[in-house]
């Protein structure tokens, strides 16, 4: 005689989607239900989009419980004045999904002044022609009111959660920067590592990243020599000419300036915008700075002292008897040296070389921008923003912090 054993019940996967106004206790009362009927959970999501919820759940149940699981939440449905669907999943689909999970992950943030349906289109139509997935969208910076008129220094910020491996990575790139030379906006592209979530150490150029002005140019107007000077700036910072050999010859054209001049100049320095607010967050939130420039150590000292930067390594102007002589002491601080630093600190400071951050925007900064792990050309020159992975010019320098990542709500 064979004894009949009592089969187990059935599996089943669904998907549950719930929407409407968003108030206190929807997730809990819903949940509530699930745990009710020991249902599991195998995914969660979400949003809140203007006080309207989009509650996604994927659960794992007894087919013997399923229908009574469905009845209990429409009827809360119907209590809370939300609406409930409920899509059943093929136990193969969800192995895909789950095969999804080992696949590269990209954030891809776009940032302005505004942004349009334009911007986010064209974008989207950027991912999609890679086969890429986008997981998620979050807004980073707050909401705008209406009743308000435009602001100068306003910000707009999205950030995409990508999942695949691009078809052509290098073409998805140039086709987003495209897209910046084109519209007035920024777009950064980077791999979601473990790395990106954990820089620790931030390298600004000065001259025109952290302050509007290049200061030798300031201290050449006083010397009487301000459109020599400012047309080998011009060359040097486009990479017509050697950063070194500029250098000694600006330095040269400085003979006989009075050395208060520099504090004159140092006092009424053009900040650039965000520079405070970025500080103040970079600061709060543990991360190192350094200043490394091709400009004077008095003026980065001041900067130092001014928003707490750890580290200035700049250039000496030789002084004898308050006047400057027209020579510099020690070595040029160019564009090799700022990578030479760049490594030394994050070696100093313990920080993988992947978790280092490089701004700038003239042809100098080029070799530090590609030594960090990520490197930003800031308000670039054309030669420097076509080789540069990242680029920020239609927002001030706490555009750095949307690229990090960081939201409004969490930095204001």
């Amino acid at each position: 005689m064979m004894i009949k054993r009592d089969e187990a019940p059935a599996v089943e996967l669904i998907m549950i989607n719930i929407s409407g106004a968003d108030r206190p206790g929807v997730t809990a009362a819903l949940s509530e239900i699930l745990a009710q009927y020991d249902a599991q959970i195998l995914d969660i999501g979400q949003a809140d989009i203007h006080h309207n919820l989009t509650l996604g759940l994927l659960i794992k149940t007894d087919s013997s419980v399923s229908g009574e699981i469905m009845k209990e939440m429409l009827f809360k449905a119907y209590e809370l004045q939300i609406k409930v669907r409920f899509s059943p999943v093929e136990e193969e689909d969800y192995a895909k999904w789950v095969g999804m999970q080992g696949k590269n992950r990209w954030i891809i943030t776009i940032l302005g002044r505004k942004l349009t349906a334009r911007h986010i289109a064209l974008v989207s139509r950027v991912i999609a022609d890679q086969n890429l997935n986008i997981d998620g969208i979050q807004r980073l910076t707050g909401r705008q009111p209406l009743d308000e008129p435009e602001k100068a220094l306003q910000k707009s910020c999205v950030e995409f959660s990508v999942r695949g491996t691009p078809q052509d990575y290098d073409l998805m790139q140039k086709r987003l920067m495209q897209i910046t030379s084109e519209e007035e906006v920024d777009i950064s592209l980077q791999e979601d590592t473990m790395y990106r979530r954990c820089r620790r150490l931030v390298c600004f150029d000065m001259d025109s990243t952290l302050i509007g002005t290049e200061v030798i140019d300031e201290l050449a107007e006083r010397a009487g020599v301000g459109a020599q000077v400012r047309d080998i700036t011009e060359r040097a910072m486009r990479g017509e000419i050697d950063f070194r050999e500029s250098f000694t010859e600006r330095v040269a054209l400085l003979k006989g300036l009075d050395e208060s001049v520099m504090r004159e100049i140092a006092e009424n320095l053009p900040i650039t915008e965000g520079v405070d607010r970025m500080m103040t967050v970079l600061k709060r939130t543990g991360y190192k700075t350094a200043i490394l420039s091709g400009g004077f150590t008095y003026f980065g000292n001041y900067l130092k002292q001014r928003f707490g930067f750890d580290y200035v390594y700049a250039n000496d102007l030789e002084i004898v008897d308050g006047k400057l002589t027209g020579r510099y002491v020690g070595e040029i601080v160019d564009g090799r040296r700022k990578a030479e630093l760049l490594r030394l600190i994050a070696q100093v400071e313990n920080v993988n070389i992947k978790q280092t951050i490089a701004v700038g925007d003239g042809a100098n900064d080029l070799p530090m921008l590609s030594a960090a792990g990520l490197g930003i050309a800031f308000h670039a020159k054309p030669k420097v923003k076509a080789n540069a992975d990242q680029s920020l010019s239609t927002i001030g320098l706490d555009g750095l912090l949307y690229f990090l990542g960081f939201k409004d709500s969490f930095i204001s």
